[in-house]
């Protein structure tokens, strides 16, 4: 299974991520409190590289965290992308635009659909029934956000992955 089906995932679907090239800002030592001016920064900011033509997006939105996201952690935001860059992109912020992968391995994944407000039960419900399959999360949660954040929040599609162990 692809870690970016055009249908929506299951309660809980197994697959292999593949190490798919990423264009990423990142963002160390944050909570959750800072996502909403890393988002709009960030995504500003590699959305002009596109609309430059440095950066070719393959797929849509995602944000990595790495580490605890009910504390502190480091976060990965961005898109896959056709060819990462070589070089640091410098951002008008004072952040720049690197070159990242997707983590590889097994994971497990899940669809919330609806408001952005139904993922911390979106990401509960994934890893209980991960646990009951045994499975524990390697502390990398991934987000993909295939729709645009434009629509009604009744039609938002996020994509929820979780690297497993």
């Amino acid at each position: 299974m692809d870690a970016f089906p055009d249908a929506p995932f299951g309660p809980v679907d197994s697959l292999e991520l593949d190490p798919v090239p990423l264009a990423v800002i990142r963002h160390e030592g944050i909570r959750l409190a800072d996502l909403s001016d890393a988002f709009d920064s960030g995504y500003a900011a590699i959305g002009a590289a596109f609309a430059a033509g440095t950066l070719i997006p393959t797929g849509p939105a995602l944000a990595i965290y790495h580490g605890d996201p009910m504390g502190e952690f480091d976060l990965e935001l961005g898109f896959p992308v056709q060819t990462p860059p070589s070089d640091p992109i410098a951002t008008g912020d004072g952040t720049a635009i690197v070159a990242s992968t997707l983590p590889s391995g097994q994971a497990v994944a899940s669809t919330v659909l609806g408001s952005y407000d139904g993922l911390g039960d979106g990401w509960a419900g994934l890893v209980a029934r991960a646990a009951e399959a045994g499975l524990h999360p390697r502390g990398v949660w991934i987000e993909i956000y295939v729709s645009d954040p434009g629509v009604d929040p009744d039609e938002l599609r996020t994509d929820l992955l979780m690297p497993v162990a």
